[in-house]
């Protein structure tokens, strides 16, 4: 298997680069805390059939989860709306905490002109220093953890992490 940190140019251009994983019991959005959401999901599937973008899937545990892997979460709300036992806050903004993280494995930061993230980032929240001059940044205020950045990156350099709460200042 190829090593992450230094894929060749033949595992890069046939795709044989290992995926990281998203974060573990990454829920659907909007879904509620966790021992909220596990006493009201039945495992019926029915946020998951719901989903246009097909980024929801059945986890090993039976319980849906986001995967970005799988593309970006467009936010339309289908999978909250065909829920009927009560797992969603439809109303909660922004809809979870997840944001992109960016590894020390980016392009652009071992020198590679590369910008394939920050080109499809419906929020424009990814900045490139032009002429690869260091890694990708996220702007964790502006990032929705749409995940659409993930699977462009060549190198699977960009992950989606749930935020740490923001406390209130003082």
């Amino acid at each position: 298997m190829d090593d992450i940190r230094s894929p060749s140019r033949r595992a890069l251009l046939f795709g044989h680069v290992p995926a990281a994983s998203s974060p573990a019991a990454c829920r659907p959005p909007w879904s509620k805390s966790e021992p909220e959401f596990l006493a009201a999901c039945t495992r019926c599937d029915a946020c998951v059939r719901a989903c246009p973008e097909q980024v929801l899937l059945r986890g090993a545990d039976g319980l849906p989860r986001f995967e970005a892997h799988a593309g970006e979460c467009t936010f339309c709300g289908d999978c909250v709306a065909a829920c009927g036992n009560g797992a969603f806050e439809p109303a909660r903004d922004p809809p979870w905490t997840l944001v992109a993280g960016v590894a020390d494995t980016c392009l652009s930061a071992q020198g590679v002109v590369c910008a394939s993230c920050r080109e499809v980032c419906p929020a424009s929240a990814i900045r490139v220093p032009p002429g690869a001059r260091g890694a990708a940044t996220v702007d964790p205020e502006t990032c929705t953890g749409c995940g659409a950045c993930v699977v462009p990156c060549p190198v699977d350099a960009i992950a989606l992490h749930h935020a740490p709460a923001m406390e209130a200042v003082a």
